[in-house]
């Protein structure tokens, strides 16, 4: 059933890394078009701010292949000097403290997206951006990234339950330097 969760999370997150991708790409070349326009004395205008939102998007979305991937930064000074049980007591810890404050950033950033929907708010910008067109989307990043990190933690708890430390470690390990140079 872990490995079930495991193996859909990283599924789903695979195509929304290609989708963000695609994105990010789409967006570097409306950038390198309006550079080369700008050579020949026109402009697309509001690519700055275009540019802005894209990162904001997919650095909410790209947060939970980034979990899956082990791609976030962690402290383990202790850990290390610890077997496979005391390993996968921190590894909870870590994805336990992440879930919560991830979850308190989504909760936290309703009130922004509700009251640019409220206030039918725009960007003090040329381009007067909706922000509920950006936010809407950031948002749902963060939401979706509270789930990908609840879910992951539920599995690695099934799997340090079994005893299946090495899954664990696999699943919300963290890994130094020495080991990743292997």
């Amino acid at each position: 059933m872990a490995q079930n969760i495991l193996t859909t999370l990283r599924k789903l997150n695979h195509a929304i890394a290609i989708l963000i991708g695609i994105m990010l790409l789409i967006c570097a070349a409306v950038i390198l078009l309006d550079i080369v326009m700008r050579q020949l004395g026109a402009s697309l205008g509001g690519t700055d701010e275009i540019s802005g939102y894209v990162m904001a998007i997919a650095t909410s979305w790209g947060m939970g292949y980034t979990l899956l991937e082990l791609g976030h930064v962690r402290i383990d000074l202790l850990r290390g000097k610890t077997g496979p049980r005391g390993r996968a007591l921190f590894d909870l810890g870590s994805m336990l403290i992440l879930s919560s404050t991830v979850t308190l950033i989504a909760v936290m950033s309703w009130p922004v997206l509700a009251r640019s929907l409220e206030n039918s708010s725009t960007a003090n910008t040329p381009l007067e951006t909706p922000l509920a067109w950006v936010q809407t989307p950031w948002f749902l990043g963060w939401v979706w990234f509270a789930v990908v990190s609840w879910l992951t933690f539920v599995a690695a708890v099934m799997l340090v339950r079994k005893g299946e430390f090495s899954q664990s470690e696999a699943a919300i390990g963290a890994f130094g330097e020495e080991e990743a140079a292997l």
